[in-house]
């Protein structure tokens, strides 16, 4: 993809293409992964996964082009200086606000997501609570962490890593060798599919972030372009086996036509988890499954937030005293908070708003400034993303037709499985 002569000279010494891969792994994947099958339920397994392996293209070249602007400046330089320098003022505050909503909206997505889950578990233990309430209890008890310091979100999180890749292998392995292939490949209910993809395209879209770490890579690495490309093609590659491992388990042992319900119940974390644990073996990978889901909620929830904790931060010049973070928390957490409170059951809708910003700074606005730095600096010689101009213009309309399908879908104008 690249002329990386002279790359190896640039990469800081014990610095792991692993660790790099599982950053970005780490970051893709998360409880965003739970809306896939519901979305998925029209269109069914066969078009579920050629949908990924395209949108996973479409993301993986989206990264590799902000990566080639990345490359033309400093180790270090932010996406706000990235966008400033190559697109212009108009631009950076575009991307800025983007950045911002994503943020915002994903962190009301995971307040949603959580109260749905830990009410769930709740109901398990015979505790009956608004799933409302859950969600305020859910999210007071995050929050707390990421006020006391980016050290124990750091510690929590690599603690959760942990018990969701254990818990992970545990209830997905089981569930898919308990699989019926007939519910794969001949689905109940009508048999009109592909209509049904476009509808989708966002929350495939929302399954493969993780461009706010290209920067982060890059200064984690040096100007070592070649480690960087591998790092984030095995990590997002290792996002699309999993989504594909979880398409199997889930469409293999839930019928078609029963997702219709699911659906119905408003699609959220805790029904979905509720309709695979009747159907597993035993109520101890039921509970595999369902400490899963709750890592897997708590582990974005604590990602999203610390970005957003920072952000706004720097934005309103918030300083890290206890008063400062305090301020901060508040502007943080107060207002997702409050929507998790008035709308307990937007887990789906907030993925999909999240997905419409994200076509904005994580696949139009990388492809256009690849596009001006290559004007800005048309004697480089170091990497390039393979496929010239038409390559831009293949992943600025993917943004586009994605975005489109967001805002058409919204106004019921994409069919709807249901």
């Amino acid at each position: 993809m690249a002329n990386h002569m002279n790359a190896a000279k640039h990469k800081p010494a014990g610095k792991s293409l692993l660790g790099g891969a599982m950053i970005i792994a780490g970051t893709t994947v998360g409880a965003g992964m739970f809306s896939l099958p519901v979305v998925g339920a029209g269109m069914w397994f066969g078009y579920s996964i050629l949908m990924l392996l395209g949108i996973w293209f479409c993301m993986l070249m989206s990264g590799l082009l902000l990566l080639e602007t990345n490359l033309h400046f400093e180790p270090g330089a932010s996406f706000d200086t990235l966008t400033k320098q190559t697109l212009g003022q108009f631009w950076r505050i575009v991307n800025g606000v983007s950045i911002a909503f994503v943020l915002y909206i994903l962190t009301y997505a995971y307040i949603s997501g959580g109260g749905s889950i830990v009410n769930h578990s709740l109901q398990g233990m015979g505790i009956e609570l608004p799933q409302s309430v859950a969600g305020l209890v859910f999210a007071i008890v995050l929050a707390s962490i990421v006020l006391i310091s980016t050290k124990a979100v750091d510690r929590i999180t690599t603690i959760m890593l942990g018990g969701m890749i254990i818990t992970f292998f545990l209830a997905i392995g089981n569930l898919l060798i308990e699989i019926d292939v007939t519910k794969l490949l001949e689905p109940d209910g009508n048999n009109s599919f592909s209509p049904y993809l476009w509808a989708a395209l966002p929350f495939g879209l929302a399954s493969f972030g993780y461009h706010g770490n290209v920067p982060s890579l890059v200064k984690y690495y040096g100007k070592d372009s070649a480690t960087i490309i591998k790092a984030i093609f095995v990590g997002t590659f290792i996002a699309l086996v999993i989504y594909a491992c979880w398409l199997v388990a889930t469409m293999g042992n839930i019928p078609r036509s029963q997702f219709i319900d699911i659906i119905a119940q408003g699609g959220n974390m805790g029904v979905l988890v509720g309709a695979l644990s009747e159907v597993m073996a035993s109520s101890w990978l039921n509970s595999m499954l369902t400490l899963f889901a709750n890592l897997a909620v708590a582990s974005s929830f604590l990602g999203v937030t610390l970005g957003l904790f920072d952000y706004l931060a720097d934005l309103f010049g918030f300083d890290d005293s206890r008063s400062g973070r305090m301020k901060t928390a508040l502007v943080t957490f107060v207002p997702p908070t409050i929507l998790g409170l008035l709308f307990p059951d937007g887990f789906l809708v907030a993925i999909g708003f999240a997905a419409l910003a994200a076509t904005v700074w994580a696949v139009i606005v990388p492809a256009l400034m690849a596009y001006k730095s290559r004007q800005l600096f048309p004697e480089s010689t170091g990497f390039r993303v393979i496929g010239g101009t038409p390559l831009i213009i293949l992943v600025v309309l993917f943004g586009i037709v994605t975005g489109a399908c967001h805002l058409l879908a919204m106004a019921n104008l994409l069919p709807q499985y249901s």
